[in-house]
C-alpha cells in the first residue's frame, strides 16, 4: 500500500512538473522577416542561395532555451539561387531529390547554453531521406516588443555541413584537378518569431 501511495505521488510530481511544458508558449516563425542561405565554393568562386518556404517553431521560453524545442522544416523545391535551370538541376536526384525528399527537416532533442544568449542544439536533421545527429550553434539576438503587442524572438544559427553526409554526392572532376563544387556549404539561418496569442477564452 505505501509503495503504491508512493508512486502515486511520484506520478503527480512527475505530471505538475511536466504540466509548464505542455502549455509552453509557442513562438512561429515570420518568413517576411526571416532568411535560410547558403553558399557553396563552385570552382573558385561562391553561389550563393536560399530557401523561399520554410516553418518552424520554438515551444518554450526564448529567454530559457534550454527549457525549450524547436522544430523547423523547409520545403526543398523552394531552392532558388537566381538561375531557373540550376535550381531545377538542383531539385533533381543529383542534389536534393526533391520529389522523393520534398522536405528538409530539423526537430531538437537536447538544448544547453554555452555562453551568453548562445546555445548548442542538438537534434535531429534529415535531408534528402537521410537523417542524422547535429548539433547547431544558436544565438539568441533578442526579445523584444513590436508597435502592435506582439512579442518577437530573434534566433541567428551559421554553420558547415558536408553535403556528402547527406548523399549529395553529385561533382565533376576538373582537368587541372579538383572537383568543381566543395563538399563544405556554408549555412546562414536568421529566424525571427512572433508568440502565439492565446485563443479568445483561453486561460
Amino acid at each position: 500500500m505505501v509503495r503504491r501511495l508512493r508512486a502515486s505521488l511520484l506520478l503527480c510530481a512527475t505530471l505538475v512538473s511536466a504540466a509548464p511544458l505542455v502549455a509552453a508558449d509557442a513562438y512561429t516563425v515570420d518568413k517576411n522577416h526571416s532568411d535560410v542561405g547558403f553558399q557553396i565554393r563552385h570552382f573558385a568562386s561562391k553561389v550563393r542561395g536560399h530557401f523561399n518556404d520554410y516553418e518552424g517553431t520554438v515551444q518554450g521560453d526564448p529567454s530559457k532555451p534550454e527549457l525549450s524545442s524547436v522544430v523547423f522544416t523547409i520545403k526543398t523545391t523552394s531552392i532558388d539561387t537566381g538561375n531557373a535551370d540550376r535550381d531545377k538541376h538542383l531539385r533533381s536526384a543529383d542534389f536534393f531529390d526533391a520529389e522523393k525528399c520534398p522536405e528538409i527537416n530539423f526537430k531538437s532533442s537536447k538544448i544547453a547554453p554555452v555562453g551568453k544568449d548562445q546555445y548548442s542544439v542538438t537534434g535531429t536533421l534529415t535531408m534528402r531521406c537521410v537523417s542524422k545527429e547535429v548539433t547547431l550553434p544558436v544565438n539568441l539576438l533578442g526579445i523584444v516588443k513590436d508597435p502592435w503587442g506582439n512579442e518577437r524572438a530573434s534566433f541567428e544559427v551559421v554553420l558547415k555541413l558536408n553535403r556528402k553526409d547527406y548523399g549529395i554526392n553529385w561533382n565533376k572532376a576538373l582537368d587541372a584537378g579538383g572537383f568543381m563544387l566543395s563538399d563544405d556549404v556554408d549555412v546562414a539561418i536568421n529566424l525571427e518569431t512572433v508568440k502565439k496569442k492565446p485563443e479568445a477564452g483561453a486561460k
